[in-house]
């Protein structure tokens, strides 16, 4: 079951409560756990969490937690998303890929601080549901695409930000291979035991890894790590 989509009429002190919200959002949640980028601080202030929720639960829209939207998948947890888009370092020009639309929220969080996004979502449900909200909330930079992640998007690479929202045991080879040469990938690798982010740096041909922070996210479905 996808995302019902609900634009209720406009009512000032609703929207008063949810500007509120998505600052209280962003100065307990991320400021104060170490998100410094003010490029990403910002676009998360802008970006309304609470459309991208199923309607039952979008009084838990600024939660400090992830959040079911059917489909067994998730909105990631606000500083989950802040995390993985602040090690992307992105300067606003670039192409960014994203694995995992979901809702379509960090998609719309990319759009303010790339020059193109494109996001790819195996269920059709929430790629349809996503395509919708985006396309109403006025984000013309995102292209949602139905697709199997793992093999990235190939005829739009090379990438020079990739960002994955689901857990694999390792990363699957087309999204290297589709990172253009300086570009990053974020993605959370490993399995119930345990995950990490790692950073992938593209170099000259050579790929340079970091770990972050543990984290547990969704399992990444796809034909490269079944």
């Amino acid at each position: 079951m996808g995302v019902a989509v609900m634009w209720p009429r406009r009512n000032r002190h609703r929207e008063n409560a949810e500007r509120n919200a998505r600052l209280d959002m962003v100065r307990n949640q991320l400021e104060r756990r170490g998100i410094m980028d003010e490029r990403v601080l910002q676009a998360m202030r802008e970006v309304p969490r609470h459309v991208f929720a199923p309607a039952k639960r979008r009084h838990e829209a600024y939660g400090d937690h992830p959040i079911p939207i059917g489909e067994m998948q998730t909105i990631s947890q606000p500083y989950m998303v802040a995390v993985m888009i602040e090690h992307l370092r992105l300067r606003g020009g670039e192409r960014v890929l994203e694995i995992g639309t979901g809702s379509g929220y960090q998609a719309a969080v990319l759009s303010r601080l790339a020059a193109e996004v494109y996001t790819v979502e195996c269920f059709p449900s929430l790629a349809a549901d996503a395509r919708l909200v985006l396309q109403r909330l006025g984000c013309p930079s995102v292209r949602v695409m139905d697709a199997d992640g793992c093999q990235g998007l190939a005829d739009q690479a090379p990438y020079n930000g990739i960002i994955v929202a689901a857990a694999a045991a390792f990363i699957p080879p087309p999204l290297r291979a589709q990172l253009a040469d300086g570009g990053r990938l974020v993605m959370p690798v490993g399995g119930p035991e345990g995950q990490r982010l790692v950073i992938v740096t593209r170099q000259a041909g050579t790929f340079i890894e970091e770990k972050a922070v543990t984290c547990r996210f969704v399992p990444l479905l796809g034909a490269d790590v079944q």
